[in-house]
């Protein structure tokens, strides 16, 4: 077939969320063969429901979408289902099929040797790290062998090895890929275009160029739209401001004053609607627990994972009031085991002093009860729950009024994130332990979650696989379980 030809094309789409919840409005764009895009927009602006769509797993409210016929379609989707997780390696890529396919084995192994990993077909998908699961579902994408590669948010979990290997396998894929991602330096490896899903308008934009061109495309965009509209407002004030003089006058000066009113409303007409930029979180911080003194958290010995196997290590830490600790280590050697040992008090070899409270990020917010509502899993850390209380710290991360009454499941993954940081604040922690925070948030948030953690008075622990977002906060000592 030609190359570049249209293979799905959205018309005059439009989509809802339940009640009151749209999505998309009117939305058009193209994707066309061979071509790599970015797909852009804030958290909870409805991109996963776009891949959601192409799938058919969702259908339009209105609109058409045209898939061309016959045209394979996989998604590595960002997590692995609840349910998917205790089948084995070999029964979790059966299932991508939608008939049982005799000579799996030998397929497995190729497209794991393709995203860097060693698993056994009889190992279970829990047991796997979070890096591992990222790497099982890019994988589960890829021996479909599809003529579409939709990702979605691919490099969370992911080292750095990780990202390079998935980095130049997508330079030198030929068939078309979509991408969600906020990883900026990933994206700008390989696109060639960006659909940007705005928020506020509902609407897709379409843009040629690498990430960062399209980020300046925007920037100068939105620049220039300012600069006409101040000077339409200047005109328009202008207009005004004669009219209300020449009223004043009366006699024919009254028409006058009617014809520059009517002038000015047609100027007002002529002002463009800015795009709106993604906003930012606001500046928060994460008050830390005050009754508490000394050790905070000692260790003396902890597990890491070799071959598939638990090895003891010994060693001798102690974290106290505002020491920051960032742990270290390539996918699969047991960090996020070890946070979660932590957090829950079963950890051998470590032992949290009495009284403390700990505020747990985990990379996959299975910690959040998906089938309670926002209020509920927020009100549940605070002291003395008011709704003023628990509205204007929700509102400090995007959490809208409309979403107070959704149940955590109904969120987009990047909104959990939102949520969790929420619960974090209100808490009001002695220990903090955060398993991979910047996952599926946006990058413009980044910076204020940074500043957040760099000034957190107690003691933290890190798992971060992102170096610009670690080198932005105070890290007073670091633990590198591969050593």
């Amino acid at each position: 077939m030609a190359q570049g030809e249209v293979i799905v094309r959205f018309q005059q789409v439009s989509h809802d969320f339940g009640i009151k919840k749209p999505i998309l409005d009117e939305v058009d764009f193209v994707v066309r063969r061979g071509s790599k895009i970015t797909l852009m927009g804030q958290n909870g602006a409805g991109k996963s429901t776009i891949f959601g769509l192409i799938t058919r797993a969702q259908e339009p409210e209105s609109g058409i979408i045209h898939i061309q016929h016959g045209l394979s379609v996989a998604v590595g989707r960002q997590v692995i289902p609840r349910d998917q997780l205790d089948l084995t390696v070999l029964e979790f890529f059966q299932k991508v099929f939608p008939h049982k396919v005799y000579d799996i084995a030998p397929k497995i192994d190729k497209v794991l040797g393709v995203v860097n990993l060693v698993a056994p077909h009889d190992k279970i998908i829990r047991t796997f790290s979070g890096g591992q699961q990222a790497r099982l579902l890019l994988a589960s994408a890829l021996i479909q062998d599809p003529e579409l590669l939709l990702l979605d948010e691919p490099t969370n979990n992911l080292d750095k090895a990780g990202i390079e290997h998935l980095t130049k396998f997508l330079v030198d894929y030929k068939k078309s890929v979509m991408v969600i991602s906020h990883d900026a330096e990933f994206l700008n490896s390989f696109t060639q275009g960006v659909l940007y899903l705005d928020v506020h308008t509902r609407k897709v934009e379409q843009y040629v160029g690498n990430y960062f061109d399209v980020v300046e495309q925007i920037s100068s965009r939105v620049e220039k739209e300012n600069r006409k509209n101040a000077l339409l407002a200047k005109e328009i004030q202008e207009k005004k401001d004669k009219a209300n003089a020449f009223a004043n006058k009366g006699g024919q000066m009254r028409m006058v004053a009617k014809r520059m009113r009517e002038k000015a409303a047609e100027l007002e007409e002529e002002k463009v609607v800015v795009r709106q930029e993604d906003r930012a979180i606001r500046s928060f911080i994460i008050p830390a627990q005050r009754d508490i003194v000394g050790d905070i958290l000692t260790v003396i010995s902890f597990l890491t994972i070799k071959n598939h196997k638990a090895v003891e290590r010994k060693t001798k830490l102690a974290l106290r009031k505002n020491e920051h600790l960032l742990l270290k280590g390539p996918n699969g050697i047991g960090k996020s085991t070890l946070l979660e040992s932590l957090a829950n008090g079963t950890a051998k070899g470590a032992t949290i002093a009495p009284g403390v409270r700990v505020g747990y990020y985990r990379q996959d917010f299975s910690n959040l009860d998906f089938n309670k509502t926002v209020r509920n899993e927020l009100e549940a850390v605070m002291d003395r729950p008011t709704e003023q209380g628990l509205r204007s710290i929700a509102s400090g991360f995007l959490i809208a009024n409309e979403l107070i009454d959704t149940k955590i499941g109904h969120l987009s993954e990047g909104q959990k994130g939102l949520v969790a940081f929420a619960r974090l604040v209100l808490l009001r922690p002695g220990l903090l332990i955060l398993d991979e925070p910047t996952n599926h948030i946006n990058f413009r948030h980044l910076p204020v979650i940074a500043k957040a953690l760099d000034t957190y008075e107690g003691a933290m622990i890190l798992v971060s696989h992102v170096p610009d977002f670690v080198s932005q906060m105070r890290i007073d000592e670091t633990l590198d379980l591969d050593k």
